[in-house]
């Protein structure tokens, strides 16, 4: 019976020549770490010995992490993702790569998650390219000065605390005081022009963000805005990376020359979180429990933002941080933090608020550093007269208080003043185009809403606003322009708006 085991035509000996003198790839060492404990967001990992700060790991179960603590003998990881998934004792290995996001114009009308992958249950991402969330701020001689102002549509903002393309600008105030609400109307506003939005949402619940993503929706502004959520119920992990990997979404637009406004919603959540893994990684507590390097954290952040040159492309990108207060304490750590970070605060007041007074800008404590420059100069003739009469009517209103009899002119102005405030009154997303704020303040300071409750001036306005899409092109167009508001159009302004009063009946018309 023949054997099925057949003589090889080849020695052993030779097979092995021949596999040694083979090409093959250079071998490539791979550290294996294990988990020792796991916590809340966080990993303690060991045996990782070469892994770098900013890295990558991968675990076992699936779930990756940041390296965020490097030690001799033990490496703190923040998990992207929930902590459940990682168990005590099982292996980590590295990925060789630092954390990065997808950026590209497929995200563009995306609702995405703070690694740039899509949450809104729509087609994945036709094509997209990641770029680390972590880059080094554009150098000084990268940037230029801030010249293009950007309309927000909001009239105390426009006239009073402009913003300008490449601007930080800290929008500050406690809970329920209408931080957000301003951030979305500055969205809605760039319908007219070709700004790229980005609303980060760092912690924010999920009811919240479903209210901003419908009305970027019903604005038509979807196609160029992109929402990122990090909510209050995901990992602390990804709320801090979220902030981040927007201003990295934000410079692939602004390196094609493109103008970004990233609004950041918001960085008192964002100093949270890091608290919260700066405290579970055992790091040493601060003032406020803070770790020592949360200022650094926001700084390099907003230090991204600005308008370049065109060596780094010649684009802008715009940051309105938004911070919340509690008791109206500007004095308090990270509040103080990034007012020294940014280039001036517009501020909310709740004491407005009770007064029906919206948006609550208090014009007193909200300053712009840089807007200025790049305002138009038919706002800028109307913001001097508009701060000056609303900082004599706030002194004089306290005073008022006391049941002291006032004279005429007294009386007068506390009329004026209140007429102005509330010709700054705005409906929520309603933002409003430049002539149509102009028309309205301008009437305001010359006397025609004096007298007139709060009803009557609202139905003033509408008419006012109504008018000026209709009879004043001529001036809009001016203004478009760069042109000033001159003598001829201001009384023309004032004698449209006073007819428009007189046809009311409603009040006698004071003297203009």
């Amino acid at each position: 019976m023949n054997s099925v085991f057949q003589p090889l035509s080849v020695e052993p000996h030779d097979i092995l020549h021949s596999l040694l003198q083979s090409p093959s790839p250079a071998p490539r060492l791979n550290e294996v770490g294990q988990v020792a404990e796991a916590a809340d967001g966080i990993a303690i990992v060991g045996g990782l010995e070469r892994a770098l700060s900013d890295e990558v790991l991968e675990f076992e179960s699936g779930a990756m992490g940041i390296v965020l603590d490097l030690e001799p003998d033990r490496l703190g990881v923040v998990l992207l993702g929930p902590s459940d998934r990682v168990s005590v004792g099982e292996r980590v290995i590295r990925s060789h790569r630092v954390v990065s996001t997808k950026v590209g114009e497929a995200l563009l009308g995306r609702v995405v998650d703070a690694l740039g992958n899509p949450s809104d249950g729509r087609r994945p991402l036709k094509s997209s390219s990641s770029h680390p969330v972590e880059a080094e701020a554009p150098a000084i001689l990268a940037r230029r000065a801030i010249s293009r102002p950007l309309a927000t549509g909001i009239k105390a903002i426009d006239a009073a605390v402009p913003i300008g393309l490449g601007q930080r600008q800290l929008v500050i105030g406690d809970r329920q005081t209408g931080k957000t609400s301003i951030c979305v109307d500055a969205i809605l506003n760039q319908t007219s022009t070709d700004v790229i939005c980005i609303y980060c949402a760092t912690g924010q619940r999920g009811d919240a963000v479903a209210k901003v993503i419908g009305a970027v929706r019903k604005s038509g502004m979807m196609d160029r805005t992109i929402i990122m959520a990090a909510g209050d119920e995901e990992a602390a992990g990804l709320a801090y990376v979220a902030p981040y990997a927007a201003m990295t979404i934000a410079e692939y637009f602004a390196a094609k020359g493109r103008d970004v406004l990233v609004v950041l919603d918001d960085l008192t959540h964002h100093a949270r979180s890091y608290r919260e893994l700066s405290l579970l990684l055992r790091r040493p507590p601060g003032r406020e429990a803070f770790p020592g390097d949360i200022f650094y954290i926001h700084a390099r952040l907003l230090e991204r933002a600005g308008q370049f040159t065109d060596t780094v492309g010649g684009g802008s990108i715009t940051a309105l941080a938004i911070v919340e207060t509690q008791a109206e304490n500007l004095s308090a750590y990270i509040p103080t933090n990034l007012i020294s970070i940014t280039d001036g605060q517009v501020y909310l007041s709740p004491r407005l608020v009770r007064k029906n007074q919206f948006p609550a800008v208090d014009l007193g404590k909200s300053v712009s550093r840089v807007g200025g420059k790049a305002q138009s100069p038919a706002f800028r003739s109307v913001a001097g007269n508009l701060r000056v009469t609303l900082s004599q009517f706030e002194e004089l209103e306290d005073f008022a208080r006391f049941g002291t009899r006032l004279d005429d002119a007294t009386r007068a102005r506390l009329t004026r003043g209140a007429a102005v405030r509330g010709a700054l009154r705005q409906a929520e997303r309603d933002p409003m185009p430049a002539i149509e704020q102009l028309a309205v303040l301008t009437a305001a300071n010359g006397g025609v809403f004096d007298g007139l409750n709060e009803s009557e001036a609202t139905m003033l306005m509408g008419r006012l606003r109504q008018a000026a899409r209709t009879d004043l092109g001529d001036i809009a167009k001016r203004i478009g322009e760069g042109a000033a508001l001159d003598g001829a159009a201001h009384e023309r302004i004032v004698a449209i708006a006073q007819s428009l009063r007189d046809a009311t009946g409603s009040v006698d018309a004071p003297d203009a």
